[in-house]
Formats: structure tokens, sequence, C-alpha cells
């Protein structure tokens, strides 16, 4: 199967090379310098020129705060783009396998987890932003796996995890939210999970929005003490506090647990429990650094 994986360079981009390269399929790897996805000349030139089964789309303006100042640019990567590819998807019979977030649920308050039915409901521009795209791929009539995922961290670039590590290695003590509830979710196991939908045979004829993240539930507060725990940083005190204390742009979710049911039964995908993914990740970045 010939694949085009756009963001390659981050988090999600990564795993995919990393799980790509045991598979049999041609896959192409770009991102902004190899192809500019804003841009639909280059877009229809790139489709035009490589045959293409299946878009991963691992591109996105992610940085929630500052898409409060700068929505056009967030609306021109999360929307525009993605419009921009499901279009051509739509030309050339190829499916757009997409990346959304559960800030599209940011003003719903929820005490069950999140499924793909609840109307969206976001607080801030980089949910009004994902949604557009979800809206964008829907109109656009390709065949799609939209799939809303949240907390993804990994190995590769800036996150949570990542910042924790350092913070728990170098402070006496740090304040944690712990009014901010959801599940985290390890970059692998979701790019793990978007081969097993490319390899199902499923595909293309089981378009919709997906849900994934890890099993579980955890506050920022209880991820923190995890991350501290599993990597032995003990020196350092993590203390819980309120949202309210950090104040912000942005209306962050106070719940988005997701509910995977509806991906674990159309697609049989494994979802591991969130402790167990961040032990595994600690694990692997011991190992590369």
């Amino acid at each position: 199967m010939r694949l085009l994986i756009t963001g390659a360079n981050g988090q999600l981009g990564n795993h995919m090379r990393l799980v790509l390269q045991t598979a049999s399929h041609q896959a192409y790897f770009t991102d902004i310098d190899e192809l500019n996805i804003t841009d639909a000349v280059a877009v229809a030139a790139f489709f035009d020129n490589h045959p293409i089964d299946v878009v991963v789309n691992c591109a996105a303006y992610t940085n929630v705060d500052r898409a409060e100042d700068d929505e056009q640019t967030a609306m021109l990567i999360n929307s525009t783009a993605v419009d921009i590819l499901a279009q051509n998807c739509q030309r050339y019979n190829a499916t757009l396998i997409h990346i959304s977030t559960d800030y599209v649920f940011g003003g719903n308050l929820n005490n069950t987890p999140c499924d793909e039915q609840q109307q969206p409901n976001p607080t801030g521009a980089y949910g009004r932003t994902k949604l557009a795209g979800e809206q964008a791929i829907l109109q656009s009539g390709c065949n799609h796996v939209i799939i809303r995922t949240a907390w993804l961290y990994s190995e590769y670039g800036k996150n949570f995890v990542k910042t924790m590590l350092e913070v728990t290695a170098t402070q006496p003590q740090r304040k944690v939210v712990i009014d901010q509830v959801g599940t985290p979710t390890y970059a692998g196991d979701l790019a793990k999970a978007i081969l097993h939908i490319i390899e199902s045979g499923k595909c293309g004829t089981h378009p919709g929005i997906y849900h994934y993240s890890n099993m579980g539930v955890c506050s920022w507060y209880d991820f923190a003490c995890a991350i501290a725990q599993i990597a032995g940083h003990s020196a350092c005190r993590i203390l819980p506090c309120r949202s309210d204390e950090f104040p912000s742009k942005v209306i962050r979710p106070s719940y988005s647990v997701l509910d995977k049911s509806k991906i674990i039964t159309t697609y049989g995908v494994d979802v591991p429990h969130w402790y167990d993914s961040l032990a595994q990740m600690l694990t692997r970045i011991k190992d590369i650094s």
C-alpha cells in the first residue's frame, strides 16, 4: 500500500516512521520542508506525481495558548490544509486518516467518557480550528477515518512527560493541577493503532469519527506523580492545585476521558493502559538519550 505521512517530524509522525520500518508499505514521509500542505498547488502536484492509497495527517498547529493570539494560522494548518488534503483524497480515491483532539469537547461538563455521538463544544481557538478540520473532511466526501486523541506524549518533541522528567529531576517541588481529568496517550500506541487500521482491510469501508487514547483515567497531578515515581525522582514534592492557580486564555477541558468502544469494536485495535505505556516510554527514552 502507498502511504503519505504528513507532519512526519512530530511526535506521532516519528512513531509512524518506527512502526512502518518493518511493514511492507511504500511510505512518503513529509513535513513542511518537503510538502507544505497549506499550498493547494503543491499538494495537487504531489498527488499527481505520487499515487497514494492512504494519507495519515499527523500535521497540526498544537500550541493551545498561542492559537488564541493567532487563530488565523491555526485555522490555516488545522482546517484549510486538512480541506486541501481531503479534496485530493476525494479526487484520487485515497483514504484520509486524520488526527483530531479532545479539545472539541472543551465546553462540555462531563463525568462519563465522551463518545463520538457527543455534540462538540470547543471553548478556544485550538478546539475550534480542529473541529473545522473535521467538518471539512466530512463535507469533502472523501474516504476518511478521523481519530480524536488526547494528552499525547512521546520520546520526541516537547510534551508534558519530558517537561516533568526535567522538573522532577531538578526542582524541590512543583504544583500540578488536579481538577483536569483525562487519559494520557502514548504516540507509539496510537501509531500502532493507525497501522492496524490501515492493514485491517476496513480502512476505506468504515468511515467516520473514532476516539483513541490509552485506557484508564487520571488527573495531570496523578500523571506527574506517576512520571516521577517510575523515573525514581523522589526528591521532588509534587503538590496538587486547582487550575485557577494557573491563569490561561483557554478554558481547558475539565473531563475529557474518551470512550474507545467504537474503534475497538470496528477495528479490533489494542488499547494498553496509560500507566503501562508510560513505563514503556520512560524505558525507551533512557535507551535513546
